[in-house]
């Protein structure tokens, strides 16, 4: 029997019920839930890493944005605050749009 031990999306309960599969799961209380969307998140950016097609690309960005969505309500953030954020630190330091790449920094 496959040992899982991580974060699946709301429906795969129901898609293995459907499937006749046995399972054991269990609903996380909200501090447990956003450890394992930190765990999630990276194991979504290591997928994300490794595609090599743009749609499985855009399948592992998908995923991340929903782990996103996920961390900020456990946080009790909404999307549009998260906006802000994004958007005065953007206007701060700048977003990655250049593409810019910094090799080295001499020291003074």
């Amino acid at each position: 029997m496959p040992i899982y031990n991580k974060l699946v999306r709301d429906h795969i309960l129901e898609i293995m019920d459907v499937k006749g599969v046995t399972y054991h799961a269990c609903t996380l209380e909200p501090i447990e839930l956003l450890t394992e969307v930190k765990a999630k998140m990276l194991e979504e950016a290591r997928e994300f890493h490794e595609a090599t097609t743009v749609q499985d690309e855009v399948e592992e960005l998908v995923d991340i944005l929903e782990l996103v969505h996920t961390a900020i309500n456990a946080l009790g953030v909404s999307y549009d605050e998260l906006e802000v954020f994004r958007g005065q630190k953007k206007k701060e330091r700048g977003g990655f749009d250049k593409g810019i790449y910094l090799i080295n920094v001499e020291e003074q």
